[in-house]
């Protein structure tokens, strides 16, 4: 397995790696890697993998195999591969990364102000959407105001870990309705804004606090359904 450096820091932009296998695919697997693999939402990292005479290898997404396992990166095509066991440098597009961060951690905050759960969301470098479970469609100015007051209380994010067990026994924490937290190693990782207020189970990369993500704006809610409302954002120009 590869050792997702980014689940601890998302900040860390590089690190030394080693090639662990080459895919039927042509996918390149890493022993420890800087790359997030697409899921809940937020798309794979690009960047490219650069090699010990300072030639590289672009990477033009990142995924999990099947069994959501094992991370692989994704070369653009008609490039020549590492060979196994070679040591190289992943380098991430910081600025794309940024970005999904950045828009990540501003829809928990929409699912935190409005106090219900995700039915599904697709995250952006300069646009996103989340889908809610909630019977009438909220006012476009409320929603905005309510996420740019968080967004200014600067309010840190930080993460911790649960076991399944600890999971399975407190279900309210789980706020996603379409997409199950990533489980598998016995234990499932929390992202925290502030103290109290949003605590959810999530894998993907956030901001080290609500204010680094900027101003937003709310461009449409739209209904999706009985009790499903979609809000569309993006970054403010």
């Amino acid at each position: 397995m590869t050792d997702p450096l980014f689940r601890e820091n998302a900040y860390v932009t590089t690190c030394d790696a080693r090639v662990l296998e080459i895919t039927e695919q042509g996918g390149i697997v890493l022993d420890r890697t800087v790359f997030y693999a697409a899921s809940g939402g937020q798309p794979g990292d690009t960047g490219r993998l650069v090699m010990a005479d300072g030639s590289a290898i672009t990477i033009a997404d990142t995924v999990f195999d099947d069994d959501r396992t094992t991370i692989i990166h994704v070369p653009d095509a008609g490039q020549t591969l590492p060979p196994v066991g070679s040591a190289l440098a992943p380098e991430l597009d910081w600025e794309r990364r940024h970005k999904l961060m950045r828009m990540h951690t501003a829809l928990h905050i929409i699912c935190a102000v409005l106090k219900t759960k995700i039915t599904g969301c697709q995250i952006g470098e300069e646009e996103s959407r989340i889908d809610l479970n909630i019977p009438e469609p909220p006012e476009r100015e409320a929603v905005q105001e309510l996420i740019q007051q968080a967004i200014g209380r600067d309010m840190p994010t930080s993460t911790e870990w649960i076991t399944d067990a600890e999971l399975d026994a407190n279900p309210d924490l789980i706020k996603s309705m379409s997409v199950s937290p990533p489980r598998g190693s016995g234990r499932v990782r929390l992202v925290r804004i502030g103290d109290d207020f949003d605590l959810q189970p999530c894998g993907g990369t956030h901001v080290a606090s609500t204010s680094e993500i900027g101003a937003i704006d709310v461009t449409k809610i739209e209904n999706k359904g009985k009790l499903n409302r979609r809000i569309r954002i993006r970054f403010a120009s």
